[in-house]
């Protein structure tokens, strides 16, 4: 091991990029072979339940695992994350029907809520504000990587392997990430001996588990949905009761509503419902309304990937000279002008069209999250940066799971309605069309019903496109103190010298 603290944070770093490649690969790996595989295991009414479940116990633990990095250091949950999703990796693999799947699937996802808010926190720890940005953009990279590996690795996984390597592809990585944080990360912290808030911890876990389960089936089961949220009301309630008896709460009320925290993640949560807008519904106008091919459809949401880490990057060498609002300001203002174009979209236009604006949106999501996650590190001290990443991990997660919810409400009460000269439509029938290429042309009463909903779903995400810009403006200007905090160099592999964690 290198003398040198400062020599070990490119190996520390590469160990983090492997631990994030392992989340963001699992995304579009497994949606490419989960048609297969639902094929094997039946069940196919529970098809969606295979993601959910994953982003349920991911969003659910994430704020858990940031407290307690927090309280015990970033290394041992690192690992106890790592450990937790090989071990639902492997049991994955070994699934035999598809609630099976599902319920190790929930186990990859508790991993998960460890490993991704410890890994941004750890870079928080070992960088200044200015390197800091860079290294995000270095992570940013990762995820744009793997949405174009993953459906090629999964196709040919699929095409000549078994399916179970979907997930065992995870268990040499998630060593070799494990071997790299035991090898160079030696935080040196002295322990103190607390009482950690099980209970809270729990109660947070079931009312955000229920309040997921209730987003997600809305439309679905009426019952399942009322259900759930009393549920999420009830446990919501006891969490709170709970933080404000506890000696040392698992989530510190406090911290969150400190304003330059509560309004970066306020602002995070709108542009993760923007995102995922985007995600789900432009390869469906690419495809449904412009007569493309899937492959088309695909390239429209790839150069918003391969956006995202190029503003990223671009953000982070210019934190110094801007400063973080301004950047933070700048990726706000080009999500509804990215928003805007697919407004512009007619049945004759050219997919070219929609992917420059995808491509606007992903420059923006870039400054955006890279600005928002800098000024959350920045506001807090050691102790608190855990919770503090955490928060803004969390408030992305929940901003997805609201988006999809809410954008999708828009578009199945407009195909159900009709409207705009277009008849009602049945969404069973839209996907049987979609699954034909070239078929839903032959159907042009269905067709304009897709094009009109689709439409009005692309004005609600740009409203909250511009929402998001309103609420960046409250953001408040970071302080000198709070934009140039610096983890000296000596201390950043080896923080010997940083405080203990205190109640």
């Amino acid at each position: 091991m290198p003398e040198s603290p400062t020599l070990r944070r490119p190996f520390i770093v590469a160990a983090i990029m492997a631990c994030m490649a392992m989340i963001s690969i699992e995304a579009t790996i497994v949606s490419t072979a989960m048609p297969q595989i639902a094929g094997q295991l039946g069940d196919l009414h529970l098809y969606s339940w295979v993601f959910s479940a994953f982003l349920l116990a991911q969003t659910a633990m994430t704020v858990a695992f940031g407290k307690l990095a927090d309280l015990y250091g970033r290394r041992p949950i690192l690992l106890i994350g790592i450990a937790i999703f090989l071990v639902g990796s492997v049991l994955c693999g070994l699934a035999w029907s598809m609630p099976s799947l599902i319920a190790f699937r929930l186990i990859q996802g508790l991993g998960a809520g460890a490993i991704q808010p410890v890994a941004l926190t750890l870079v928080g720890d070992m960088y200044s504000v200015e390197e800091r940005g860079k290294v995000q953009g270095y992570l940013a990279s990762v995820w744009g990587v793997s949405s174009v590996v993953g459906p090629l690795a999964g196709g040919l996984i699929i095409q000549h392997f078994s399916w179970a390597w979907i997930f065992w592809i995870n268990i040499p990585i998630g060593i070799l990430a494990a071997v790299g944080f035991i090898a160079f990360l030696n935080e040196g912290i002295t322990r103190e001996k607390r009482k950690v808030d099980v209970l809270g911890a729990g109660l947070f876990a079931v009312s955000v588990a229920a309040l997921m389960v209730a987003l997600t089936e809305i439309g679905s089961s009426a019952a399942t949905v009322v259900a759930a949220l009393a549920v999420a009301i009830a446990a919501g309630v006891l969490f709170l009761a709970q933080e404000r008896r506890a000696r040392d709460p698992m989530m510190d009320i406090g911290l969150w509503l400190r304003r330059s925290i509560a309004t970066a993640n306020l602002v995070t949560l709108l542009s993760g419902m923007t995102i995922i807008g985007l995600t789900t519904f432009l390869p469906m106008y690419v495809q449904g309304v412009l007569g493309q091919t899937p492959l088309v459809a695909g390239f429209t949401l790839t150069v918003m990937v391969l956006g995202w880490p190029i503003g990223a990057t671009v953000a982070a060498k210019n934190f110094k000279r801007f400063g973080l609002r301004p950047i933070l300001l700048f990726g706000a203002a080009l999500l509804p002008i990215g928003a805007s174009i697919f407004l512009f979209l007619g049945p004759g236009a050219s997919p070219l069209f929609a992917g420059f604006g995808s491509l606007i949106v992903g420059f923006g999501m870039g400054f955006l999250t890279n600005a928002a996650i800098v000024i959350v590190q920045s506001s807090v001290g050691w102790s608190e940066r855990g919770a503090a990443t955490s928060s803004n991990i969390f408030a992305r997660n929940l901003g997805s799971t609201l988006g999809a919810t809410a954008l999708g409400a828009v578009f199945n009460l407009s195909l159900a309605s009709g409207g705009g000269g277009a008849l009602p439509a049945s969404l069973d029938r839209i996907q049987e069309l979609l699954e034909r290429p070239g078929a839903i042309a032959a159907d042009p009463q269905t067709q304009a019903a897709l094009a009109h909903s689709l439409h009005l779903t692309f004005w609600a995400m740009f409203c909250v496109a511009a929402l998001t810009f309103a609420l960046a403006l409250l953001v408040p200007k970071a302080t000198a103190a709070a934009s140039t905090v610096r983890v000296p160099k000596e201390e950043a592999a080896v923080p010997e010298a940083l405080p203990t964690p205190e109640a």
